[in-house]
């Protein structure tokens, strides 16, 4: 019995030399990548958005909007939101590119942002692509500061409702009112009553 043993130990041992100096391919095959991102290069530059606002050195922004990040659509760089919209007043108006009335508002918001007495209004494109976005406000001839919302993270701070486009009233102590009335833009008059009446300036 004890040979037989020693004989089922040896073979074992056998296999397993064996099995060690089996020769290896140098590397693991290389796992599959899915398709590349877009190159937004050439849609950037078509909507030549301005720069998004970045103030490290502002006051806190709106408590609801700590740690939420975003993207700039100028030009793709990270943008940290409650910075992003502290330490002023500005009316961040949300939309989505396959949206019709926001398609409408989008225009009547830059008329409004174009003169001395506004404040600052910023987009926020939500359940878009990229592309998407950048083409319909290249199409618009819409040059608002516009923030990506790329994971829904800033959609659920502002507890935005299904029905688009929804604007919101930010303060500059950092306060979020959303505006009820009226639900849609139609004139640059409309947005500046909406401002006043919401106690932004």
């Amino acid at each position: 019995m004890k040979g037989a043993r020693w004989s089922v130990v040896v073979v074992i041992l056998m296999i397993a030399g064996i099995v060690a100096i089996w020769p290896r391919s140098e590397a693991p095959p290389e796992t599959p990548q899915g398709p590349p991102e877009p190159d937004l290069a050439a849609a950037r530059s078509e909507a030549d958005l301005p720069a998004c606002a970045t103030s490290p050195e502002s006051p806190a922004g709106p408590a609801e909007l700590a740690g939420v990040a975003a993207q700039c659509l100028a030009d793709g760089s990270a943008v940290d939101l409650a910075g992003a919209l502290a330490g002023r007043p500005v009316l961040v108006n949300v939309w989505a590119s396959w949206c019709p009335p926001c398609k409408e508002e989008l225009p009547v918001l830059a008329e409004y942002a174009a003169q001395p007495d506004a404040i600052d209004v910023v987009g926020l494109a939500v359940q878009s692509r990229q592309a998407d976005a950048l083409e319909l406000l290249a199409a618009l001839d819409v040059r608002l500061p516009t923030l990506f919302d790329e994971n829904g993270a800033a959609e659920r701070a502002f507890r935005v409702p299904q029905a688009l486009p929804a604007s919101y009233l930010i303060g500059a102590d950092g306060s979020v009112v959303k505006v009820s009335w009226p639900l849609v833009f139609h004139s640059a008059d409309e947005v500046r009553q909406a401002v006043a009446a919401g106690g932004a300036g």
